[in-house]
C-alpha cells in the first residue's frame, strides 16, 4: 500500500494541531513549492490528497489576467481571521471559503518573493482545493518553454517548438521533460503540440522511471491519459517501484482511468516490486466498480504480495463486504493464509468488521486456523475488545485448539483491560486459571502466567473481582499478584487479594529473600506495612539472620532494578549469591536506614522475644532515639502482649475480616489489631 494510505490510518493524530497560523500558511507555501519543483519524494506519487497547487488557468479561484495578487501578509491575515471564526478545525485551510480571492488593494504593491532551494518564486494566487488550503506560486526565472506550458499558452508554445524542437528532449534535474510538465498540469492542447513535435519522447522516463502517462495518471488528468494512449504511450511501463499506470490508477481510486488503461491493453495482473497487483489496490480502496473491471479483464484473484496477502484478505482487512462477496463469487479462497498464518477471518476479527465476520462464518470459513503464534480469530477479537464478534466466534471455536495454544483469550482480554470481553469469556466457561505459555510468560518482568495477574498489573479492581469470584487462584503465578499490588501501593487490590486467600508470605522468585517478599516494596509505606502484618505476614522471619551476632560481610554498592529493588548480583559479570537476601541487609541500604528504628519497633510488636543480629543492633545504636527499641526484643514482655501474640498465632490462618467478627469485646478486638482503627484507616474503609 502507498505511504499515504499508511498515514491516513492514523489521521486522528493530527500533526498540525500545535502549529500557529503563521506556521500553517508557511506550510501551505512550502507544499506548493514542493509540488512546483517536484522533489524526488513526490515525482512519482502525490503524498497528500489535493496537495497540487498548480490548477489549470481559468479555475474559479485563480485571478484573471491583470488582477492584483494578494501579498503573503494579506493572505496570512485573512486566513487568521477566518480560522478564528471557525473553531476546532483540523484541516490546514478548513476555515477558508471554497472559492475566494481578493486583490491586494494597491496596483503598485509588490508581490513578495520567497526562496526555495535556491529558486526564487512569487505568490500568484491562493485558495482551497479538496479541503486543503493552497498557495499557487510561479518561479521568477522560469525558462520560456516551461513558462508557456505552466500558463497553458498554446500559441507561444508552438512558436518555441518551431524555433528549436531539440529543447523538448532536454530533461531538468529530476529527469522531467516538457511532456511530463504538460501531463502534470493536465493541459491537453499543450500535450498534443509536444507529442506532434517529438513523438519519439512519448515514453521518456524520469529519474524515478515515470513516463508521461504515469504522471498524467498520478494527477488524475483523464484527458491527458486518453491523449497519450491514443498517441501510442506504453500502458505497461512501470516506474522504479514496479508500479504500472494501471496500478497507480487503482491506487488513486480513479475508475474511469482504469477503464481507459484496460481498453488500451494494460496488463491486469502485473505486480509491483512488493508483489501488489492492481486488484489488491482496488480492493484496498473498496471500489466495487474497479474490482469488477479488473476481474472481467482476467485479474488473478489468488495473487499474493510479498507478505502472502491475497485480495480477499485485503477486503476482509478493510471491511469491504460487497467486494469480498464479489471475490468469493469469482472463486477466491476464503481460508487463504498470509505468511504469518493469519486468515481473512482473523483479520476481520482483529479490525472489528462484524458484517465481514458474519459473512465469512456463513461461508464456513475455518475459524480454528491459527497463526504462527498459535492465535485464533477469537484470541485477536478478545485482545481488541470486539465484544459482538467474540460472542459470534465463541460457539464455533474449538476449545481444544485454544488449550493447545497455551494462550487463553482471557489472558489477552485481561492484559488489554477489556472488561466486558472478559465477562463474556468467563460466562462462556473459559478456565480462569489457565497458565500462559512459559516462553511468553518470560517476556514479562513479573513472569505473568494468569489472567488475574494481568488485571492486578492494570490495577483494575472490577476485573480482578470478576476473576476471583469466578474461581481464580491468587497463588498460581510464580510471581504472586499480591506482590504486584503491594509494589503499586494499591491498598484496595491488596485487601481484595488477601480476602480471597492470597499468600501474604509469598517470596519473589527473581529476588530470593529469607523474609516475606512483600516487605521489599513497603518498608516506607507505614499503612501497607502494618496491614500485611495484621494479615499474618511473618514478622519473625525478618530476624532470622544467617550471621547472627557474628560480624557481617561488608555491603557492596548495588544497582537498582526497574522494580526499585537492590540487584542481588554483585555485578553483571559475577555469579549470583548462593544465599537469599537478609532483612538486615535491606535495612542497611541508605534508602531504608532512616526508617530502621520504626520498622524494627513495628516488627517487634508482632513477635515474641527475638535475638537481634549484630547488624540490626549496630543500626539501632547508631541513633540515640532508637536505643530503647532493643529492650522490646528481650524476654520481658507483659502478659497481655504475650496473650495477644498467642491468640493471633492460633487464628493466623484466618483473615482480618473474619477475626473482627470474633465474639469478643470491642476493646479486645482493637487490641488484637494493634489499634487498627487509628493506624490502618485506608484498609478498614474497604473491609468494613
Amino acid at each position: 500500500m502507498a505511504a499515504a494510505d499508511v498515514y491516513m490510518a492514523y489521521e486522528d493524530y493530527s500533526i498540525f494541531s500545535n502549529l500557529s497560523d503563521d506556521d500553517l500558511i508557511q506550510l501551505a507555501i512550502e507544499r506548493s513549492l514542493v509540488d512546483l519543483f517536484r522533489p524526488s519524494s513526490v515525482s512519482s506519487r502525490r503524498t497528500t490528497q489535493g496537495s497540487s497547487s498548480t490548477l489549470p488557468e481559468g479555475s474559479q479561484w485563480v485571478p484573471s489576467e491583470g488582477e492584483n495578487v494578494p501579498t503573503f501578509q494579506q493572505v496570512q491575515g485573512h486566513f487568521r481571521a477566518q480560522r478564528q471564526a471557525a473553531s476546532h478545525t483540523q484541516n490546514i485551510g478548513a476555515a477558508l471559503p471554497q472559492t475566494e480571492h481578493f486583490s491586494s488593494g494597491s496596483q503598485n504593491e509588490k508581490v513578495p518573493l520567497h526562496d526555495y532551494a535556491g529558486e526564487k518564486v512569487a505568490m500568484r494566487s491562493w485558495g482551497k482545493r479538496n479541503g486543503l488550503f493552497e498557495v499557487r506560486l510561479r518561479p521568477t526565472d522560469m525558462p520560456a518553454l516551461n513558462s508557456a506550458i505552466w500558463s497553458n499558452d498554446v500559441k507561444r508554445l508552438l512558436e518555441i517548438v518551431q524555433n528549436g524542437p531539440e529543447i523538448l528532449s532536454k530533461p531538468d534535474k529530476e529527469g522531467w521533460i516538457p511532456l511530463h510538465e504538460a501531463a502534470h498540469y493536465g493541459y491537453e492542447e499543450c500535450l498534443r503540440v509536444l507529442i506532434r513535435a517529438s513523438p519519439q519522447l512519448i515514453n521518456k522516463r524520469t529519474d524515478m522511471s515515470c513516463t508521461p502517462l504515469i504522471v498524467a495518471v498520478d494527477y488524475e488528468n483523464q484527458s491527458c491519459v486518453k491523449c497519450l494512449l491514443a498517441a501510442g504511450a506504453g500502458p505497461n511501463i512501470p516506474n522504479d517501484l514496479g508500479e504500472t499506470p494501471l496500478y497507480r490508477a487503482c491506487e488513486n481510486d480513479t475508475e474511469e482511468i482504469v477503464e481507459l488503461l484496460l481498453k488500451a491493453g494494460a496488463k491486469v495482473s502485473q505486480a509491483s516490486l512488493e508483489g501488489v497487483t492492481p486488484l489488491h489496490e482496488a480492493v484496498h480502496k473498496n471500489n466495487l466498480g474497479m474490482c469488477k473491471l479488473l476481474l472481467e479483464a482476467g485479474a488473478n484473484i489468488s495473487a499474493k504480495n510479498n507478505y502472502g496477502i491475497e485480495p480477499l484478505f485485503a477486503a476482509a482487512q478493510g471491511g469491504g463486504t460487497e467486494v469480498l462477496n464479489l471475490l468469493v463469487e469469482h472463486g477466491a479462497n476464503i481460508n487463504s493464509e498470509a505468511n504469518d498464518g493469519a486468515t481473512a477471518l482473523y483479520e476481520a476479527s482483529k479490525n472489528g468488521h462484524e458484517e465481514v465476520v458474519k459473512l465469512l462464518l456463513s461461508l464456513r470459513a475455518d475459524l480454528n486456523k491459527t497463526t504462527e503464534a498459535g492465535l485464533t480469530p477469537l484470541h485477536v477479537a478478545s485482545k481488541n475488545g470486539h465484544d459482538r464478534i467474540v460472542s459470534l466466534l465463541i460457539p464455533h471455536t474449538d476449545r481444544a485448539v485454544v488449550r493447545r495454544s497455551y494462550i487463553s483469550p482471557l489472558h489477552l482480554a485481561a492484559e488489554y483491560d477489556k472488561e466486558e470481553t472478559l465477562e463474556i469469556l468467563i460466562e462462556a466457561g473459559f478456565d480462569v486459571n489457565t497458565l500462559l505459555r512459559p516462553d511468553l510468560s518470560q517476556k514479562y518482568d513479573d513472569r505473568c502466567c494468569t489472567a488475574l495477574h494481568f488485571t492486578v498489573r492494570n490495577s483494575n479492581i472490577d476485573t480482578a473481582s470478576m476473576l476471583l469470584e469466578a474461581g481464580a487462584d491468587p497463588n498460581v503465578d510464580a510471581f504472586n499478584p499480591l506482590l504486584v499490588a503491594v509494589r503499586h501501593g494499591n491498598a484496595q487490590m491488596v485487601a481484595l487479594l488477601l480476602e480471597y486467600g492470597a499468600n501474604v508470605n509469598a517470596c519473589m522468585p527473581t529476588h530470593p529473600t529469607t523474609f516475606p517478599g512483600a516487605f521489599l516494596f513497603c518498608l516506607t509505606h507505614t499503612a501497607m506495612f502494618k496491614f500485611l502484618l495484621d494479615n499474618g505476614c511473618d514478622a519473625k522471619a525478618c530476624f532470622s539472620c544467617v550471621h547472627g551476632n557474628n560480624p557481617h560481610p561488608p555491603i557492596k554498592r548495588r544497582n537498582r532494578t526497574r522494580d526499585g529493588l537492590l540487584d542481588l548480583d554483585d555485578s553483571p559479570d559475577e555469579a549470583p549469591h548462593s544465599t537469599a537476601a537478609q532483612f538486615c541487609d535491606m535495612l542497611a541500604d541508605p534508602l531504608h536506614s532512616y526508617w530502621t528504628g520504626p520498622i524494627i519497633d513495628r516488627l517487634l510488636d508482632y513477635t515474641g522475644p527475638v535475638k537481634l543480629c549484630s547488624r540490626i543492633t549496630e543500626l539501632l545504636e547508631s541513633n540515640k532515639d532508637w536505643v530503647h527499641i532493643k529492650e522490646k526484643s528481650k524476654p520481658s514482655l507483659c502478659l497481655m502482649h504475650l496473650c495477644r501474640l498467642r491468640i493471633r498465632q492460633q487464628v493466623a490462618h484466618q483473615r482480618l475480616k473474619r477475626m473482627s467478627t470474633l465474639p469478643l469485646p470491642r476493646l479486645l478486638i482493637e487490641y488484637l489489631f494493634y489499634d487498627r482503627g487509628q493506624s490502618s484507616e485506608v484498609f478498614s474503609s474497604y473491609l468494613d
